[in-house]
């Protein structure tokens, strides 16, 4: 086991060395904000990075196999046979859109929940948009949207083991990743008619926004499901401030334990 951790921690390592050789170059030459290589908060925001790569997915493993024994008692087998021997070029997309869906709603439910939102709340707190800022957020957090966004692929047979030959998770899972470093990400870039196709930057962040907006954009990939669902909202210029109008503790102790024990609590945002 000691082991085991050990390697995940030195794969974590490399992943983040790999993410600082894309990102710390392109957000220097094309800032939307001026930035220092090191914030107040990046001591916390890398604490954050590691924690949330190893943290979530072991409180994941006992629901999800919850899920997966109860969807196997009640979706019929031979959809899921048939979902499952879907190529590679099919099942991507569906899969991706299928997600994108559930992770919208686990996002939205997450901002209109009191008790959720003491959670959420952390991923909001940041001040300053960087692509390290995909990664603040409480474990539990991450655990609803994920959750959110993983049961309707297993409704689906994507999800389980067999699934486009065991690959769909793991590519539906690196591509979120490193959108979600990318939509975080500290540029001033506009993309014309490919931000009606994908979440870029410029759409991220107006959710970020401080009040205004932090209840548009909640799709992770696609823009259009919050087009469907009345929530989009993308001008022409880039938000003034970012983050939260009250302060939640500076620490990242008190920044999880927070939300679980009460003391100050930050209003769901309206």
């Amino acid at each position: 086991m000691v082991a085991a951790f050990i390697v995940d921690v030195l794969r974590l390592c490399g992943w983040l060395a790999f993410l600082t050789a894309v990102f710390v170059p392109i957000e220097r030459l094309f800032a939307r904000s001026p930035s220092t290589l090191f914030r107040r908060e990046t001591a916390n925001d890398l604490g954050y990075y590691f924690l949330n790569s190893l943290v979530p997915a072991a409180l994941m493993a006992a629901p999800l196999a919850l899920v997966a024994a109860t969807v196997q008692q009640v979706v019929p087998s031979g959809f899921h046979v048939f979902m499952r021997g879907l190529p590679l070029w099919a099942s991507i997309p569906i899969g991706l859109v299928v997600a994108d869906i559930g992770s919208y709603w686990g996002h939205r439910i997450s901002h209109a929940s009191p008790t959720l939102w003491r959670f959420h709340a952390v991923h909001h707190s940041a001040e300053h948009m960087d692509f390290l800022v995909n990664t603040r957020a409480h474990p539990v957090d991450m655990v609803v949207t994920r959750m959110f966004g993983l049961v309707p692929l297993y409704i689906l047979g994507l999800g389980t083991a067999g699934a486009a030959g065991s690959l769909l998770p793991v590519v539906i899972t690196l591509i979120g990743t490193f959108a979600g470093f990318f939509i975080h990400a500290n540029v001033r870039w506009r993309m014309g008619p490919v931000e009606w196709l994908v979440a870029t930057p410029a759409f991220h962040h107006w959710h970020h926004s401080r009040n205004d907006h932090i209840n548009r954009n909640f799709a992770a990939t696609f823009p259009v499901i919050d087009r469907i669902f009345g929530t989009h909202y993308l001008p022409a210029h880039f938000p003034a401030e970012y983050g939260l109008e009250e302060r939640l503790p500076e620490t990242m102790t008190g920044q999880l334990i927070g939300p679980i024990v009460g003391g100050r609590r930050v209003a769901p945002s309206r």
